[in-house]
């Protein structure tokens, strides 16, 4: 399913996240779902249960799965994913140019990335 890379400076909550994200993404783990249970997938991997459930957390918070009151996490709807998606690229987008501002970038020079980033096309 995923693995953990100790090498990898990411936090270990970072990498389980990511790793089931790019599998939702690709359809590996389809809608509807369901996830291994926080202590099934620790178990698993070997990791403290509350590593994994930060990571179930975040993946909610962003949309990509959604929790049942016993039951368990299962894959979000994709349009639910593309959602979430969107609004954590554009809180990191909002990060990143407040501080490109704060380094000295002006307006124009934002625009003018976004306005080459848009005659590009390349949104594939």
């Amino acid at each position: 399913m995923i693995s953990i890379n100790a090498r990898d400076p990411r936090p270990i909550y970072v990498q389980i996240k990511e790793g089931l994200c790019r599998l939702i993404l690709t359809g590996a783990l389809a809608e509807g779902e369901r996830l291994p249970s926080v202590r099934e997938l620790a178990t698993q991997l070997t990791i403290n249960p509350n590593t994994i459930q930060r990571a179930y957390r975040e993946m909610e918070n962003e949309g990509f799965i959604y929790s049942m009151t016993g039951k368990g996490s299962f894959v979000a709807p994709l349009r639910e994913v593309d959602q979430g998606r969107r609004m954590a690229k554009m809180t990191e987008f909002r990060s990143a140019a407040l501080e490109l501002l704060r380094l000295g970038t002006t307006r124009q020079e934002l625009i003018a990335v976004l306005e080459e980033l848009e005659q590009e096309g390349n949104y594939d």
